[in-house]
């Protein structure tokens, strides 16, 4: 038995071809951001509700966003609040992966009093940002990162989540895709107030 060289070149051929059509068409990111969705669908990757980077640190409330309206957003504002923070691009598919589960924690836990959401879009056109949000039908506060990120929002990579206490605590801090619409926690994340 011999092994065929043509067939071998063929078949990575085939592969390389598809993998490029998906990329420069722009179909990658929605769809590697499809799979990891149904990953987190299953369970398998929750939000571990410890603390390992920037545990009991306070967090730093300067910083100013617009947000989808064209609205000035302060930071400042959230004072005295839980505010649940999420860094994201379109670009990026574990963030499109997350943001289903999000918004449905989101609809489960909007109402409750001094709980805020910060959807915070790292695309440098804006407008991409918003067609997003608009498209998928996501309710949730997006706002945008005109004016840069402060010290507390500096990450090595996104998504990156976090959750601020009224006292302005970081009280949960993770880099990576979690399915965070789970009862814990949104126990969690209520029970802060």
């Amino acid at each position: 038995m011999s092994f065929d060289w043509k067939k071998e070149i063929k078949s990575w051929g085939i592969i390389l071809a598809a993998f490029s059509f998906l990329y420069f068409t722009g179909l990658m990111t929605p769809i590697m951001g499809g799979v990891q969705s149904l990953l987190l669908a299953t369970g398998i990757k929750k939000p571990k509700i410890t603390l390992v980077d920037k545990e009991n640190k306070d967090f730093d409330y300067k910083g100013r966003f617009v947000d989808m309206q064209g609205n000035m957003v302060d930071l400042k504002d959230f004072k005295g609040k839980t505010v649940f923070i999420n860094l994201w691009a379109t670009w990026c598919p574990p963030c499109r992966a997350e943001m289903p589960h999000i918004s449905e924690m989101y609809k489960k836990v909007k109402d409750t009093e001094n709980l805020e959401f910060l959807m915070i879009a790292l695309d440098k056109d804006f407008e991409k940002s918003k067609k997003y949000i608009d498209g998928k039908g996501f309710t949730f506060p997006v706002v945008h990162a005109t004016y840069g990120l402060n010290n507390s929002l500096q990450s090595q990579s996104i998504p990156t989540t976090l959750v601020v206490s009224p006292d302005g605590e970081i009280i949960f801090y993770q880099e990576g895709m979690s399915n965070f619409d789970t009862e814990e926690f949104r126990n969690f994340l209520t029970g802060q107030n």
